[in-house]
């Protein structure tokens, strides 16, 4: 599994095991145009589909601000896609076009 220390710097997060079958939310804090708004929420019953959703679905994910809580840790646009990249991840990722 792949391993974060949220509390670590970025290139050196990989210490606790992640685990993603614990339900997850996915929160976006920005639109496209860069102005604020509401932040939008969606509840996922596994984190690795919160990943796939953010990752695939969400083409802009790091110009949304998008980030994602499971359980007691919280995940940045950088650390969803490393974890979306990771050998552990359990769902088929889409093809490349």
């Amino acid at each position: 599994m792949i391993e974060f220390n949220m509390n670590a710097k970025p290139a050196d997060r990989e210490t606790v095991t992640f685990d993603y079958g614990i339900p997850a939310e996915l929160f976006m804090g920005k639109r496209k145009g860069g102005a604020r708004q509401a932040l939008r929420y969606r509840r996922f019953a596994t984190a690795a589909e919160a990943i796939r959703f953010a990752i695939e679905e969400l083409p802009a994910v790091r110009a949304l601000g998008a980030w994602m809580q499971a359980g007691d840790q919280r995940f940045d646009s950088d650390d969803i896609q490393r974890l979306y990249e990771s050998d552990d991840y359990p769902l088929q990722r889409r093809l490349s076009d």
